[in-house]
């Protein structure tokens, strides 16, 4: 008669980390981290490009040294050229902004709410749509003259698209399962606006304005290449034509950086304006 080791089972055993036993401390000491290695990436660039330039491993007159670049960026500011063009291509890119996203939106929901709008205007936009929008450039000024309405209006019309699909489709693809359950408790027209269909689309609407936003400032620059006399693009494209390395490369680094704090703004205003979404920055 054989007989059986019997062999209970290894139980497995979980301790807590840290982020279960101490959230808070968790989320501060990860936050550091990463702010610390956000900071180290571009620093780390800097000083590898401004020891290559100082070794003569790069041609200066293409890549001068960071140190070069900042001392033009310091004179550009205090003869008060580098103010008035990051003043020109802002205010450029705020009032683009802000019409397209407000014409964007209105034309999601009349589109996403209407079947029959949809029908009607849907294949005339999506045509549009695939227009290069620098190549209207020349039709706007010649309807609208050399002054700022045109650029602005670019920069409009860009933003418009971006947001006009995506918030379209968030409207479209809201589960009927949401809508149902609105309707079991009495909602129907403004209150079923209210409590699915808004709170559906604004995260699309964020996430599409840190799109356009970065978008927005691609456009002025360009724009700003072909018809400025001041702003952002304009300088990187005077610089060059004058082969003025130092000055282009001030445009480029604050075009850079411009894109960086717009998309930063609306990102925290979004956070403040979807309350529900907060838990998601701290994941």
């Amino acid at each position: 008669m054989t007989s059986q080791t019997e062999t209970s089972p290894t139980a497995l055993r979980i301790e807590p980390g840290m982020a279960e036993r101490d959230p808070s401390t968790f989320l501060r000491r990860r936050g550091r981290v990463e702010f610390a290695l956000s900071l180290a990436t571009p620093i780390i660039f800097v000083l590898a490009w401004e020891f290559a330039s100082r070794m003569g491993w790069m041609d200066k007159r293409f890549f001068p040294a960071p140190t070069n670049i900042f001392d033009s960026a310091v004179n550009m500011y205090q003869t008060g050229l580098l103010e008035k063009d990051l003043i020109a291509s802002t205010l450029r890119i705020l009032a683009g902004f802000a019409l397209g996203v407000v014409s964007g939106l209105i034309a999601a929901l009349a589109l996403g709410l209407s079947r029959k709008t949809r029908a009607a205007l849907e294949p005339f936009l999506s045509a549009l749509y695939t227009v290069p929008k620098l190549a209207l450039l020349p039709l706007l000024l010649l309807i609208f003259g050399l002054g700022e309405f045109p650029k602005v209006l670019l920069v409009a019309m860009t933003v418009f698209f971006q947001v006009w699909i995506s918030c379209m489709e968030a409207i479209l693809t809201i589960p009927e399962t949401y809508k149902e359950a609105a309707r079991s408790f009495g909602a129907k027209g403004w209150s079923m606006f209210r409590h699915v269909t808004w709170p559906a689309l604004l995260p699309q609407l964020f996430i599409n304005m840190r799109i356009s936003i970065g978008i927005a400032v691609l456009v002025i620059v360009g724009v700003e290449f072909v018809q400025a006399s001041e702003g952002i693009g304009y300088r990187i494209w005077h610089s060059w034509s004058l082969f003025q390395a130092n000055r282009m490369y001030v445009g480029i680094c604050v075009v850079a950086i411009m894109g960086y704090v717009f998309g930063y703004a609306v990102r925290w205003v979004g956070i403040w304006a979807l309350p529900w979404t907060r838990a998601r920055t701290k994941v």
